[in-house]
């Protein structure tokens, strides 16, 4: 590290994840050589660079490789979902008893995160794998703040009642607390105090704004694709979901990602498929037709914003999932497959 070239180095994070495992084969490692049972019913298309192919419902990325890096040797032990995600995210198998391992979004809050300013370092969009996005041993300062859904955004930010009242509860219950930290002190007791204090200071903050997707032009919006009210799927006659989210939640969840990173937060995580999302064991190709459009929309959107607006420079965008799925396709469907 110290030997590392001197230059501008990323300064903040957006991790892609898309639950339930994505196919390689059907999403950027196609294998147009391989025999049919393999390859899959999806074309390879090429891409803005000479020689990287990706799937053909990844039209939009295609067209925006140069600035990515496509890593298709990445192999683990780990097939089991829960497993995965918990070692993708941490860097750990999950083997260790009581050690319980901080995620990637943790890591980054405790080394780059700053602590005056109002908006937390660790926010996570959409429903994700909890038991991978905690703190860990960095304790509960470091945990995320989640938004289950970006269209509502954080829809309890604003102080319930008058200003004035809230102010005095909040006062009050500062209060209560003084007396208990004078008497015992102890970092969980800390960690409690500066959480509260963290959060008013948010509620009463403009940089909470961030999470308002109102405030983007119409045209921004619907770049990062259809939001949920006209949300329609590419598959005609087949009844398709993305896992518990509506259709629609991951584009705008990628735009809500941008403003906050362009508000300073360094690690930014959006979530792709809860529910089933790309475990795809049946319908493989219509269900992958469908999830990848959708994605494709909102990532190409995303590199697009951020590149116009000077930010990829100083962003890392990671796209990834638990693991591959098989290059058999029996039943419709592929398997988890960990090697890829």
């Amino acid at each position: 590290a110290a030997s590392a070239p001197a230059g501008q180095r990323p300064k903040s994070c957006i991790l892609l994840w898309m639950a339930g495992g994505p196919s390689h084969i059907d999403t950027f490692d196609p294998k147009p050589e391989a025999p049919a049972d393999i390859r899959g019913e999806f074309q390879a298309i090429e891409t803005s660079v000479p020689g990287i192919r990706i799937s053909e419902h990844f039209p939009r990325f295609a067209k925006l490789m140069q600035h990515a890096a496509i890593l298709r040797g990445m192999s683990t032990l780990e097939s089991d979902q829960k497993l995965a995600t918990y070692h993708l995210h941490t860097g750990y198998q999950n083997r260790a008893g009581a050690v319980s391992f901080p995620s990637l979004g943790a890591i980054v809050a405790k080394e780059l995160g700053k602590r005056d300013v109002a908006l937390p370092n660790f926010i996570t969009i959409g429903r994700g794998p909890q038991e991978a996005l905690t703190s860990g041993f960095l304790g509960p300062d470091q945990q995320p703040l989640t938004v289950n859904d970006p269209i509502r955004g954080l829809d309890f930010i604003e102080p319930a009642g008058e200003a004035e009242k809230f102010s005095r509860q909040i006062e009050l219950l500062q209060g209560f607390d003084a007396a208990f930290h004078a008497r015992y002190q102890n970092p969980a007791g800390e960690t409690h105090h500066t959480s509260i204090n963290r959060a008013v200071r948010l509620m009463n903050s403009q940089q909470k704004e961030a999470f308002n997707l109102s405030k983007e032009p119409e045209s921004i919006r619907e770049m990062y694709g259809p939001p949920p009210a006209a949300a329609t799927r590419p598959a005609p006659g087949v009844k398709i979901t993305s896992g518990g989210e509506r259709p629609g939640s991951f584009g705008q969840g990628c735009l809500m990602a941008r403003r906050l990173v362009e508000a300073g937060v360094p690690f930014v995580e959006v979530v792709m498929g809860d529910g089933v999302g790309w475990d795809t064991h049946r319908d493989n190709f219509p269900r992958d037709r469908a999830l990848s459009l959708e994605c494709d929309a909102a990532m190409a959107a995303l590199v697009t914003d951020l590149k116009s607006r000077g930010l990829l420079d100083s962003t890392l965008v990671v796209w990834m999932g638990e693991f591959g799925r098989t290059p058999q396709c029996t039943g419709g469907g592929r398997n988890h497959w960990s090697k890829a």
